[in-house]
């Protein structure tokens, strides 16, 4: 694919753009600026405050990155610039643990200046809890080195992740942490001839957790072609290669997996496919993989992000290039927002570069990270470029866009046993007559307008959380899990 070079830059000041679809309104919420970040490569998470909170790679005080708070509104705050001393450039996203702080990696910087894990609260307050490439074995980073993913909140507390580079081959690995910093290498890839298990694991995304306790994800490069795979690892660092990607099925797959609701994984390939410009494909938990669409540029090209399964069923994502608009002085178009069935078929939701500014994309250029939808209904997610720049440097756009689904609630953790507190995240909130966990009572406590806490009910069997307010009842996105 066709990279894009960033070449100047401009302070750009706050817009918000509107754009009526037949069935779908795209909301500039925020252009970045240099001060509060250039470059978000990350998706965006909802906290149990009801605002979102991301990262950019670049920009802020200090030119290493940001992580910022974002309002559903468009009002946003840098929480923390970094330094390299303590991070730098975040090309992942955060996940908020049940603490309430959030946690994340740094690709690059800290004591080693080979990329980080850190602890920063809501109101900015950043802790560093391991920087990579502290263990040195032959010279090379026995631990690790740049975590370009994410992290993962697993169900025994702790926190799992990748490393693009690093580890007993140099080619990666999968690591567990502590929420106090103490971190295990689980295992390092390219141990068999060839790379056959892979190489270079989730450069974007994060692993995903299954109900069977085991980890799910995918790796660049390496496997029995070439292209990439998808993989299975116990928590204790059993590797199974589910599937080795072969070009026609699809190339470099850089995004992490979703756990649908039917018990399968859905993901994307960035290139590869039918035509060249990438897939999206599913994979079943014994490694059947099923090539569900294969991009034509027309439709969309290059998805470097994941899905985002909606409360409709369907997904959906983003790809970083191709869609119906061309970029100005470029030979390729600035990406689309599409949904696709779990059967395959897709629909292009949004095509990038719809109205242009003094020469510039004003809605955006590049979505890189995928979507969150939000307790109100709506999708949320970033640009990499675009915005009016009054013809100079393009630093992005936070955007929203609405798709007709309508308000429900998020537990946070997803499942717990008889007792576990439990957080529910959801829109107006105050007032709420009861909550159930597949139709048992439970007692609970309203906080906020966005926030209830609860703890699971005895009796309380797997099922959908329900929440009475007096504007109706809302459903939980999942199901929650009730464990031994």
């Amino acid at each position: 694919m066709r990279m894009k070079i960033r070449v100047g830059c401009v302070i750009v000041g706050f817009l918000a753009l509107v754009l009526s679809l037949p069935a779908q309104t795209l909301t500039t919420l925020h252009s970045f600026v240099k001060t509060d970040g250039i470059e978000s490569h990350a998706g965006l998470v909802q906290a149990t405050d009801g605002n979102f909170y991301g990262a950019t790679v670049f920009g802020g005080a200090n030119n290493y990155g940001t992580i910022f708070k974002i309002t559903p509104s468009g009002t946003l705050t840098v929480l923390h610039s970094f330094a390299s001393t303590d991070g730098a450039y975040p090309y992942a996203g955060l996940v908020q643990a049940a603490n309430g702080d959030f946690y994340g990696t740094a690709a690059v910087g800290g004591a080693n200046l080979y990329g980080t894990v850190f602890k920063i609260t809501p109101s900015g307050t950043l802790t560093t809890l391991y920087s990579f490439c502290a263990v040195l074995v032959n010279g090379d980073c026995a631990d690790g080195s740049y975590p370009y993913a994410g992290l993962v909140l697993a169900t025994n507390g702790d926190f799992y992740g990748t490393t693009g580079y690093g580890g007993a081959n140099g080619d990666g690995t999968v690591f567990k942490i502590t929420p106090g910093g103490t971190l295990t290498t689980l295992y390092s890839f390219c141990s068999q001839s060839g790379c056959t298990d892979g190489e270079s694991p989730l450069l974007f995304g994060a692993l995903v957790q299954a109900t069977n306790g085991d980890f799910y994800g995918t790796t660049e490069a390496g496997g029995a072609n070439g292209y990439g795979t998808v993989f299975k690892i116990t928590p204790a660092g059993t590797v199974t290669v589910l599937h080795s990607f072969a070009s026609t099925d699809g190339t470099y797959p850089y995004a992490g997996l979703v756990l649908a609701t039917n018990g399968d994984f859905y993901g994307t390939t960035e290139s590869g496919g039918a035509n060249g410009y990438g897939t999206v494909f599913k994979i079943t938990p014994s490694g059947t993989l099923t090539t569900l669409h294969s991009f034509a540029s027309t439709d969309g090209a290059y998805p470097f992000a994941g899905l985002v399964q909606a409360t409709d069923g369907n997904f959906y994502g983003t790809t970083a290039e191709g869609g119906a608009n061309d970029c100005p002085g470029e030979t390729y178009a600035c990406g689309t927002v599409f949904e696709v069935t779990p059967s395959g078929t897709l629909t292009t939701l949004y095509s990038f570069c719809a109205v242009l500014v003094n020469g510039d994309c004003a809605d955006g250029d590049a979505p890189y990270a995928g979507l969150v939808q939000a307790t109100n209904g709506m999708f949320y997610g970033t640009t990499a470029l675009g915005a009016n720049s009054q013809g100079g440097y393009q630093d992005g756009t936070v955007f929203s866009l609405s798709v007709g689904l309508g308000p429900f609630a998020e537990t946070l953790p997803t499942s717990g046993k008889v007792g576990t507190s439990v957080k529910i995240l959801g829109n107006n909130l105050k007032g709420t007559t009861s909550v159930s966990f597949d139709g048992t009572s439970a007692v609970f406590k309203v906080v906020s307008s966005s926030l209830i806490t609860t703890t699971v009910p005895t009796g309380a069997t797997t099922g959908f959380v329900m929440v009475t307010t007096p504007s109706g009842t809302l459903k939980s996105n999942t199901e929650f899990r009730v464990t031994p």
